[in-house]
């Protein structure tokens, strides 16, 4: 893995690694099959246009919160942006996830990631489209997750699940880094 992208306290990290140019593209290619203009997508994901159209063309590195925002207005997993060349490792405020593989079947899609959640920071997550739920099995640490109005706590062992079409939250409680398993589950629209 490289080294973490310097980032200004309070900021969120750029979400991917070095090298993600094929996302703007993809993202494009996947506005543009739902018929929706980059001005409407901005609307839907509450993202600036301009943001939008720095990452369509390569001269912007997303955020996490922007990535979640985005494909969840077009309705499709984060990995219809990631696919093909990219390192699978995204970062936000206080997650940063490895994906390990991706599942399909007729009706649902399934991303099985490796979570890292270190200590002092809350991740904010907005709302996936509608259905999708994520299932965490904590291995070292505590965790702190679920919909941020009703988050719960997890120790090593444990397991967490929830609808994720609403706000969500991601905490290391404690002083120790959180390892764990993250499985989201999107039903396809």
């Amino acid at each position: 893995m490289s080294a973490r992208p310097a980032t200004v306290p309070g900021s969120q990290p750029p979400a991917l690694e070095p090298g993600a140019e094929s996302v703007g593209p993809r993202l494009r290619r996947l506005r543009e099959a739902a018929g929706i203009s980059l001005s409407e997508l901005a609307r839907r994901a509450n993202v600036g246009k301009a943001t939008l159209s720095g990452l369509e063309n390569g001269t912007r590195n997303p955020t996490l919160d922007t990535l979640w925002s985005v494909t969840a207005a077009l309705g499709v997993p984060i990995t219809a942006l990631l696919a093909g060349g990219q390192t699978g490792v995204v970062r936000g405020t206080a997650v940063e996830a490895t994906l390990l593989q991706v599942f399909d079947d007729e009706a649902v899609t399934y991303e099985l990631y490796r979570m890292v959640v270190p200590p002092g920071a809350v991740q904010s997550s907005p709302a996936h489209h509608a259905g999708v739920t994520e299932h965490i099995t904590v291995f070292s640490g505590v965790l702190r997750a679920g919909p941020a109005d009703d988050p719960r706590t997890a120790h090593p062992g444990e397991h967490l699940s929830w609808q994720s079409d609403v706000p969500h939250v991601y905490e290391a409680v404690g002083d120790q880094p959180v390892h764990a398993s993250l499985l989201i589950r999107y039903p396809r629209r």
